[in-house]
């Protein structure tokens, strides 16, 4: 529909853009027409922010602009440009200036920590038999198995880039915890929502893959974070 806004979806570590997959089909059931979904390299917070502003220039009108994981440092890089109306944080990194995802990790390791491994190249993976439990573990066997297979791992030197400019700090936001999540400690979710003053925070008994298993409800909020910034 022409009165609402552009929404572009931005992926996190170990997954690309159909990751998105249910939220995508829900929100256009709703009427958001115009839906973009960044595929990043996850070479470096750089070229997956670059590559985020690359789409954002690319939608027509005002933006809300969605992270998952990662996507959460990625949009809180990219996420200055002017026609971005709101940043919604789904299970996501939140970084301040100077941190980074692996900084904000150590912190407070996550439950599934150790079944993530380098590979000879640098790229970072989870283990595929641990997949499931570490990652979705809400997931049916064969959407996980899916997701095991498909992972698309950074380069491990990604997780020490730090966050510029975090466009949380100027602009509106939304954040979603997820309570069960083994890749983001929740803990460490809700310090880094509360340090945003988030205009809504929400809840979900989920795993890492909420926008998977509770599309519904993550896509509540960014309809509400879309009406509540462009109308």
């Amino acid at each position: 529909m022409a009165d609402k806004p552009s929404i572009v979806l931005v992926h996190g570590f170990w997954g690309g853009a159909a990751h998105w997959s249910h939220v995508i089909t829900e929100l256009h059931r709703r009427g958001f027409g115009d839906l973009h979904a960044v595929e990043n390299p996850l070479t470096s917070l750089a070229d997956d922010a670059e590559r985020t502003r690359k789409m954002i220039r690319q939608a027509a009108g005002p933006v809300v602009l969605v992270g998952h994981s990662y996507g959460g440092a990625v949009i809180s890089e990219a996420g200055d440009l002017p026609n971005v109306q709101a940043l919604v944080y789904i299970a996501a990194f939140a970084p301040d200036a100077g941190e980074s995802p692996g900084q904000i990790t150590q912190e407070h390791p996550p439950a599934a920590f150790e079944n993530i491994a380098p590979d000879s190249d640098g790229y970072l993976w989870i283990k595929q038999d641990t997949f499931h439990e570490s990652f979705c573990q809400d997931l049916d066997a064969d959407e996980a198995l899916v997701m095991a297979v498909t992972q698309k791992a950074p380069l491990g030197s990604t997780f020490g880039d730090n966050v510029t400019a975090p466009a949380w700090r100027k602009k509106p936001c939304w954040y979603q915890v997820s309570a069960q999540d083994r890749m983001i400690h929740p803990d460490n979710e809700r310090r880094m929502a509360a340090r945003m003053n988030p205009v809504k925070t929400i809840e979900l008994d989920a795993s890492h893959a909420s926008l998977a298993s509770q599309p519904g409800a993550v896509v509540d909020l960014i309809e509400v974070a879309a009406r509540e910034t462009t109308g």
